[in-house]
């Protein structure tokens, strides 16, 4: 979501506007800028309390940088400590550049941060040879040093041309962001109109910089261009537009002229146009001094020694800091002990401009020359210092993306096989290089980039084996119409011919998105039964995690049997791999094994956390909601539903996708906003109704079920599930109907519609008969205790059901009991009906089921006991986020434990437990376990 933006400032002399002069540290004033710079103190002044962010976006040279000069100045007259890091053009593919100039201030305190997040972010800046980190590991280590910082005294965050930081910097930038508002740390970023980046999507407000009104541009050229006459400043008022740096650069131009009657040439835009006025300066230079302002204009350093040494291999001799002196008093740089600042990257891009592209690529190739000690570099200068194809290069390109990549820097990785593509001669080699560069944008959630690299690759002439990696990742992107049997038995075509190559890894891949597409939307029992059959065909597969859940997605019903006896062998804590637990959870999804599918979900999610792949835990979380919901552990789905959204924020996967969406249906109609789940079955059913996607339809259909129930209107709600099992229905799903058997029964009961219910679900006791799914056979014990046409037959009915063992199954148990209860008071044996009825409510208010509470309460009453009150007050108040801090804090986490968890720095997580202590009506930690009544995390 775009930042709000907020437009200050206009070049119309409008009545009542003032211009000031405020001191930075340029030898002009700052005019104009009076409201800007009043939201800027109000956030800095404001960030002693809480955090927040700002950021200022225009044109170049239109003051953002100047007025970060003013933040740094208001700042430290307010005490703060000033972190600051300024994007360069020539480090956009330096990994974590951006934040290493930005943490250099606190690195003395990395050995304060957990052990896993001290060596990501060492790892990240090269200082340590640790295994490669996920780069929310590194970007929770940049959060905790900051917010560590801020407790000693607030922290003020300065980030200039945020558009040429780094992907990785701007990345960790945008999770810092959306995580500082309990602490004293602010974050004021400027950014060139025209481009794009995470931090712009973080949710900080924006303020849209135009030019400055004409009373203070004005003012301006009244300092710098006191000795033109009248007509030439108005005339350069009128062509700077407003923007400050033209305003300051055009007189020196005009100056430089042969004619200062004509002015600066009009032709080229305002931008281009400064770039002309800082590269024309160049002429008057020395030659070693335009050598030296080139190679530090292509450097992704500021390193004065390592610019001094390549000038002096680009010069053919000897290059020494008296060959800045030129550069330093016509105000193009400015120098010191170690570095070499440019004034304005417009003074960079105008050299760089300037010079002929010879020029430029001797240059890059006096710097790779220096960089012996850094393969990375080097090889990307190498790569700039050549046009078309060389395959030496091309293979040092390839073999050096490996260095960012093993940094948790994936962004810069992609670029690298993705001009190693472009200087590769060979066209099968090209084509695999941009494959491993699509498959590493897909693990970094840039879908956009995967689907034009696997385009790209699909014009060239492809080894079979990449040709099947290709048709895999179009699969992984959802290319194509789920269902459409006839692209099943391609996938299983591929497949076959992938394992007669000798890559089953990549067979099996295959298979599982062959199997995706029979889950998703109906594609006929041929092409079940195709893929079912290329899985069995392959040897050795055994317990493989991708076979599994190949066989029991395609085919849930069929292949259940066999699913399930091969999870029974694999123990969840033996595991380690999380993307193994991820498959193994969805096997046991997607045919019933709701206990099972939550171990192998909960232990990858623990994984995830752990190690910071957030990416994946997102999909982790989502795929537990249905399973949470069937075993009574109501809390987990509903954080796991918020929590995935954030995480999909944060990793840019899309947050309001149609199964995000029916989730969150689902979670909410057992909730009790019954409205707004509504309104999420409506925009499921209109996403998901054209592609006829039945298991997002079943789901939808679910939720407005349980909403019709709440509502009393059991009619209505038996509409709904009925649906779900009828195979002419677009909400007809193989697995999903299986949650609609309990609720059908329900609303039949209370509709008067049993004996329809009874031919509905005839055709499940047969299938019952010969598979073994937990959730099937708890749903139909209901049913038929419920449904039972004979009173003298329902009574052995729920006894048989209660019999069970429902230990994990707490809402099923207790709709059991209530049931049983009901039907025990309808019969005048009150006394009898008590007990399962106390029960089930007790368990209902636990659990969160209000409305199944109510119905407990309501039969209680009817049976001659007035309830006493049991609930839990405040509990239903707090957020999904303070209900997930609170149950971990119960459970004895400290706030630092718990924010390792959860992504959070230690203060939000405290600032979170201070407002959920009125809500729940406690005033420490210690009372937390007793008033949430529930079982703590796992």
């Amino acid at each position: 979501m775009w930042g709000h933006a907020v437009r200050i400032g206009t070049r119309s002399s409008a009545p009542g506007t003032t211009a000031t002069t405020v001191p930075n540290s340029g030898r002009d004033g700052l005019f104009g800028r009076d409201d800007e710079l009043r939201l800027i103190t109000e956030l800095i002044e404001g960030g002693a309390e809480s955090g927040g962010g700002l950021l200022l976006r225009g044109d170049a040279g239109i003051g953002k940088s100047s007025l970060l000069i003013a933040a740094v100045t208001v700042s430290t007259s307010m005490g703060r400590e000033v972190l600051r890091t300024t994007g360069v053009e020539a480090e956009a593919e330096l990994p974590f550049a951006g934040l290493h100039q930005l943490l250099r201030p606190l690195m003395a305190a990395v050995d304060h941060l957990p052990i896993t997040q001290r060596r990501a972010l060492l790892t990240a800046f090269g200082a340590d040879d640790g295994p490669p980190p996920e780069p929310f590991m590194i970007a929770l280590a940049a959060l905790n040093l900051i917010t560590e910082a801020a407790g000693r005294r607030p922290v003020v965050i300065v980030a200039d041309d945020v558009h040429w930081l780094d992907r990785s910097t701007h990345e960790v930038l945008a999770f810092v962001i959306r995580r500082i508002s309990a602490d004293p740390v602010v974050l004021v970023g400027a950014i060139r109109t025209g481009h794009d980046g995470p931090l712009l999507h973080a949710g900080a407000p924006l303020i849209e910089l135009s030019g400055l009104p004409d009373a203070a541009a004005r003012q301006l050229v009244a300092v710098t261009a006191a000795d033109l006459p009248p007509a030439g400043r108005e005339r350069i008022v009128r062509e700077g537009l407003g923007n400050p740096l033209a305003l300051v650069e055009l007189p020196i131009a005009w100056r430089a002229i042969a004619d200062p009657s004509t002015g600066p040439p009009r032709h080229l835009p305002l931008t281009a146009r400064l770039e002309r006025a800082f590269g024309g300066r160049l002429a008057a230079l020395p030659r070693l001094t335009r050598d030296a302002l080139l190679v530090a204009a292509v450097d992704q350093s500021e390193d004065l020694a390592e610019i001094l040494a390549a000038t002096s291999l680009l010069a053919g001799a000897e290059v020494t800091t008296h060959a800045w002196t030129p550069a330093v008093e016509a105000g193009l740089v400015r120098l010191d002990e170690s570095r070499v600042t440019f004034r304005h990257p417009l003074v960079r891009s105008g050299i760089v401009q300037a010079e002929t592209l010879p020029r430029r690529q001797a240059a890059n190739a006096a710097l790779a020359a220096v960089l012996d000690g850094e393969p990375y570099r080097r090889s990307w200068h190498r790569a700039q210092s050549i046009v078309g194809p060389d395959d030496e290069v091309a293979d040092d390109l390839e073999a050096t993306h490996r260095i960012p990549l093993s940094r948790g820097a994936v962004a810069a990785a992609i670029w690298s096989l993705q001009r190693s593509a472009q200087l590769t001669t060979d066209e099968a080699t090209r084509g695999h290089r941009l494959l491993l560069a699509a498959e590493h944008a897909f693990g970094a959630g840039r879908a956009d980039l995967v689907e034009r690299l696997v385009a790209e690759a699909g014009g060239c002439a492809l080894s079979a084996l990449d040709r099947a990696r290709l048709e895999w990742l179009r699969e992984i992107l959802n290319d194509g119409v789920p269902g459409d049997a006839r692209r099943i038995l391609e996938l299983c075509d591929l497949a076959r011919r992938c394992e007669r190559t000798g890559d089953r890894e990549l067979a099996l891949k295959l298979l599982h998105g062959a199997a995706l597409r029979a889950w998703w939307a109906p594609a006929g029992r041929a092409a079940q039964d195709a893929v079912v059959a290329t899985a069995n065909g392959l040897p050795g597969v055994g317990d493989n995690p991708w076979y599994l859940a190949a066989i029991a997605v395609a085919h849930p019903t069929q292949e259940g049997p066999a699913a399930a006896a091969a999870l029974a062998r694999v123990v969840p804590d033996e595991v380690t791999d999380p993307y193994a637990l991820f498959l193994y959870g969805m096997a046991a999804h997607a045919i019933g094994h709701s206990e099972s599918a939550v171990a192998f979900l909960g232990r990858a999610e623990r994984r995830l956390r752990d190690s910071g792949r957030l990416g994946l835990l997102s999909q982790v979380l989502t795929m537990q909601v249905m399973d949470r919901m069937e075993l009574g552990d109501w809390e987990q789905a509903r954080t796991a539903v918020e929590e995935a959204r954030h995480l999909a924020a944060d990793t840019g996967q899309a947050i309001w996708d149609t199964g995000s969406l029916v989730n969150n249906a689902m979670v909410l109609s057992l909730s009790g906003d019954l409205d707004q789940a509504r309104s999420m079955a409506d925009r499921v059913e209109q996403a998901a109704g054209s592609r006829r996607l039945n298991n997002l339809l079943a789901c939808a259909r679910l939720a407005r079920g349980f909403c019709d129930l709440r509502s009393g209107r059991p009619a209505d709600a038996y509409g709904h599930f009925r649906r779900m099992f009828d195979p002419a229905e677009p909400a007809f799903h193989e697995s999903e109907r299986i949650h609609a058997v309990a609720p059908l029964a329900e609303a039949a009961r209370g509709a008067g519609l049993e004996e329809e219910a009874r031919l509905v679900l005839a055709g499940f006791e047969g299938v019952a008969r010969h598979v073994p799914v937990p959730a099937l056979h708890i749903h139909l014990e209901y049913a038929r205790a419920v449904l039972a046409p004979d009173e003298d037959a329902a009574e052995p009915l729920f006894k048989a059901a209660l019999s069970r063992d429902l230990t994990g199954w707490p809402w099923h148990r207790a709709r059991l009991e209530l049931a049983y209860g009901s039907w025990l008071r309808r019969r005048r044996r009150t006394t009898a009906s008590r007990s399962p009825l106390r029960t089930a409510r007790a368990v209902f208010e636990r659990i969160g089921a209000t409305s199944w509470a109510d119905q407990a309460a309501s039969e209680l009453r009817a049976a001659g006991e007035r309830p006493a009150v049991t609930g839990q007050p405040g509990r239903d108040l707090l957020t999904a986020q303070e209900l997930q801090v609170a149950r971990l804090a119960a459970a004895g986490l400290s706030n630092r434990e718990i924010g390792q968890q959860l992504y959070l720095s230690p203060r939000t997580v405290g600032s979170i437990l201070y407002r959920l202590f009125p809500k729940l009506g406690i005033s420490s930690r210690t009372q937390l376990a007793t008033r949430l009544g529930a079982a703590t995390p796992r």
